[in-house]
């Protein structure tokens, strides 16, 4: 189904974020100018329907409402990660995520193990900070939106070798990592879109081989943790 059939559905806020992400991108990429993008924006986060949203992106070459692609979930003959840990296609498994938020207020949060990433994750830290490990996760999608807001904190994104990483945040007297943005991808592995806002605060972006079952780092790491 197609927004044009459905104008008076109501929009949900990803529906509303995925259109300001398109918005972000063209002001970026020189489409629009700071006037055109901020009234678009503006009209993006008052609409109610898909009706209202369809319009402020028509013109662009992406649609901001237009509902992802279908995920196949038969397993491909791509090959893994740069761990040899199996192929990616089986870690790409559709669904709705096992947890869409977290949040850090003077404080810290967690996401690592085995989880399910879904097409939007977002993670707040306001005087604290959060650790969102991906590297035992699979994905609801073959690429996910990582939102990361740190005012006045920090947040550390963990992707296994293999993923591609795209940094999309804005930071004000504090920034983001590109260091891993433009690291060619294996076949088949997903997409890592990390955006967001960083104020006084930083995030980070590292690319790390999985642990072992038994909870030692591999090779070189592993000979560093038995004190060699």
């Amino acid at each position: 189904m197609t927004d044009d059939a459905v104008p008076d559905l109501r929009a949900s806020d990803a529906d509303r974020e995925r259109v300001a992400e398109v918005l972000r991108d063209a002001l970026a990429e020189g489409r629009l100018d700071m006037t055109e993008f901020e009234e678009r924006l503006d009209a993006t986060y008052r609409a109610r329907t898909y009706g209202e949203l369809t319009p402020i992106t028509r013109d662009l070459p992406a649609a901001g409402v237009a509902p992802p692609p279908a995920v196949s979930l038969h397993k491909s003959a791509a090959r893994g990660d740069a761990d040899g840990d199996g192929a990616w296609g089986g870690r790409i498994v559709g669904g709705e995520g096992s947890s869409t938020w977290a949040v850090a207020v003077m404080s810290g949060f967690q996401r690592k193990g085995h989880w399910t990433v879904p097409r939007r994750f977002t993670g707040f830290a306001f005087w604290g900070g959060g650790e969102i490990d991906l590297r035992e996760a699979d994905f609801a999608a073959g690429e996910v939106v990582i939102n990361c807001i740190a005012l006045m904190g920090g947040m550390n994104v963990v992707v296994p070798p293999g993923v591609e990483v795209v940094v999309r945040g804005i930071g004000v007297m504090g920034g983001f990592d590109h260091g891993e943005q433009g690291v060619p991808a294996a076949a088949g592995a997903p997409r890592v879109v990390i955006t967001g806002f960083a104020f006084w605060g930083g995030v980070g972006v590292e690319r790390k081989r999985r642990r072992e079952r038994g909870g030692l780092p591999r090779g070189r790491d592993r000979r560093r943790h038995l004190g060699h």
